[in-house]
């Protein structure tokens, strides 16, 4: 058998890829993070479908989930929100698996901050503006963070930052940010990327914070800090210039 971990995507149920879709369309057993994961993916899994939400279960409880399947000889759909790459605590899990000698794959998901992109209707790397897009967090009652990646060392090259997982601490983000981006910096925060619910907020750094308590944001959202998310009358890209040479 073989346990499937998906990216669902940011929460807009037709955001999940077609690979995806037709692995739940097949599944036999599916986990998924039911605080996370619309409800409405799991109509895509036959009726007969063993689902199981996790939102409560610890690491040895799924672990024995893989490991029962594993002997009844059925496929598992692992569901995670966004992408695989970022915060799924994915590791832990194909650590178990490889422990276990149980074969795993995984497809990729639309992540939460390209999701809050195409709402603000900006590519967050713009030439000669910004070129890198540092994607972290604050860790305050999570994992710890690792003591160099502070927002104070990340935020030394100007790059573009994206805050997951940050948005109940956004007085505290904007203080460490504040010193190397000015007050200025443009902003933003995108709350439910892709789903009805689905919140913009535009401003500075001097601004964002009172826009996020007043709007009463505690989670599920994601800030966007850097010049791009403004940058006017910049260089064309090359890879379209008018004068680059053709082949």
């Amino acid at each position: 058998m073989t346990v499937h971990f998906v990216g669902a995507g940011p929460g807009a149920v037709d955001l999940i890829t077609v690979r995806g879709q037709q692995l739940l369309r097949e599944a036999r057993v599916v986990l998924y993070a039911g605080s996370l994961v619309p409800r409405e993916l799991l109509d895509e899994c036959p009726p007969e479908a063993r689902l199981v939400d996790t939102a409560d279960l610890d690491l040895d409880t799924i672990t024995a989930e893989f490991a029962a399947a594993d002997a009844a000889g059925l496929d598992v759909v692992r569901l995670h929100s966004g992408d695989l790459s970022v915060w799924s605590a994915v590791a832990e899990q194909v650590r178990r698996l490889d422990q276990l000698g149980i074969d795993y794959d995984m497809v990729p998901g639309v992540p939460a901050f390209a999701a809050a992109a195409a709402a603000l209707k900006r590519e967050l790397t713009v030439p000669t503006v910004n070129q890198t897009v540092i994607l972290t967090r604050l860790a305050r009652e999570a994992s710890a963070m690792p003591e160099h990646e502070t927002l104070a060392n990340l935020g030394r090259s100007r790059g573009l930052i994206v805050l997951h997982l940050a948005t109940h601490l956004v007085t505290e983000a904007v203080a460490e940010l504040l010193p190397n981006y000015g007050a200025d910096c443009p902003a933003a925060v995108v709350a439910f990327a892709s789903q009805p619910g689905e919140l913009i907020l535009r401003g500075t750094l001097a601004t964002i914070a009172d826009q996020v308590r007043g709007a009463g944001l505690k989670r599920t959202a994601v800030i966007i800090v850097g010049a791009s998310l403004a940058a006017e009358g910049f260089r064309d890209s090359h890879l379209y210039s008018c004068d680059r040479p053709r082949s």
